[in-house]
Formats: C-alpha cells, structure tokens, sequence
C-alpha cells in the first residue's frame, strides 16, 4: 500500500460513508474471477482484505470462523464479507471519534507535561 493513496488505509478521521468506500471500492479481495468459479472453489481468506480486518477487529472467534467457513466454501461472497467488515469497523471508528471530541487543550497540555518519574 502506498503511502500517498488516501485509499490505501482507513483512517480514525475517515466517515462512514468512506469507510464503506474504502471497503467495498478498494480493499482487495480473495474472491474469485467469476461468480461460478468463487461458488466452487471459495474465496482465500489469506488474501482478502476484509476478512483481514476481521481477524483484528471481530471479537467474536465463533462468527470469525462461521464466516471464514462460509467464505472459504464459496457460500459466502465477497460483497457480504464485506459487508461483515464494515459492520464491525464502523462503530469502532465512530467511538474513537466521540472521545477524541472529549479532548480538550487543557488534556492535551496535562498529558505532554513533563513530571518527575519515582522509582
């Protein structure tokens, strides 16, 4: 991924409406040629982006593997583990930006102070 394509990360000041871009636009897919080939030989989840995301993000193992199983299968497409990474990142990035609302000149000036470290 390069550096300079804004595409390229999701960013914390990203809005949902990039997120799901980023996601269903530009995040690479382990997915098949055709709809036929994906059906049966699946999608490799080693690859795909999105299932990536979910391996860091989902907290739940058990839906992890059902949809890691439904994709590897060629039962799930691309467009809906899509979907399942969006879900799943959208709401974590809306928190961080709530309390990075909460940060105040004031926090920030606390919190780069420098203080005496007793050991």
């Amino acid at each position: 991924m390069a550096a300079s394509d804004f595409n390229s990360a999701i960013f914390l000041s990203d809005t949902e409406k990039e997120i799901e871009e980023k996601i269903n636009k530009h995040a690479f897919s382990g997915g098949r040629a055709t709809l036929e080939e994906h059906r049966k030989l699946g999608g490799n989840t080693e690859l795909d982006v999105p299932f990536q995301l979910l391996k860091f993000f989902l907290e739940d193992s058990e839906e992890l593997e059902r949809i890691r199983a439904a994709y590897s299968s060629g039962a799930m497409l691309s467009s809906e583990i899509k979907k399942h990474a969006i879900s799943c990142i959208k709401p974590l990035i809306a928190g961080i930006q709530e309390k990075r609302k909460e940060v105040t000149d004031e926090i920030v000036q606390q919190f780069m102070t420098p203080r005496q470290l007793n050991f």
